[in-house]
């Protein structure tokens, strides 16, 4: 049997109903949610210019008290305070493996790690290619990456209405 219009209006209402209350499930008030970076700051107020309140460390879990749009009033503890909803999982990240994702933690590894092809065998290959600049390229962009601080980082999110400063 074939449905009418008004049935496929009310079908599509359903299922668009349905979407959004999946979406908007993520993180409740009461629930729990868990800190996606190896260190999140606890806000005084919903603004990513607030004064802190607090610091969590990786995969804590936390007690959702309030949430306002993009926003969420997390406690851990006796420590309250606001975070941006994107640094926040519904499900306890992996402490098994780096912020990476990568199967060690973050700390365990640096930059250079990231560069391991320029072993021996991939400096032959750069010398048989004519890339002899590939050392002083890589050490050109680890001068570069220590030089770029959180507040660099923190003015560049800000500057671009990006993540919390959305």
């Amino acid at each position: 049997m074939k449905a009418t219009p008004a049935q496929s209006r009310w079908r599509l209402v359903a299922i668009l109903l349905a979407t959004a209350a999946g979406v908007q499930a993520a993180l409740t008030t009461g629930g729990t949610a868990y800190t996606k970076h190896f260190k999140t700051t606890l806000l005084a107020e919903p603004s990513p210019l607030a004064s802190p309140a607090g610091e969590v460390a990786f995969a804590r879990k936390l007690a959702v008290k309030e949430i306002r749009g993009k926003w969420v009033r997390v406690s851990d503890g006796p420590a309250t305070g606001w975070v941006f909803a994107g640094n926040l999982a519904e499900e306890k990240p992996s402490e098994t493996k780096g912020l990476d994702g990568l199967p060690v933690a973050a700390s365990q590894t640096t930059a250079t790690a990231a560069a391991r092809p320029l072993t021996p065998a991939a400096n032959d290959y750069a010398d048989r290619r004519n890339l002899v600049d590939a050392r002083r390229d890589l050490d050109w962009l680890n001068a570069e990456c220590r030089a770029v601080t959180e507040a660099d980082v923190k003015e560049f999110l800000q500057q671009g209405k990006k993540g919390e400063f959305q």
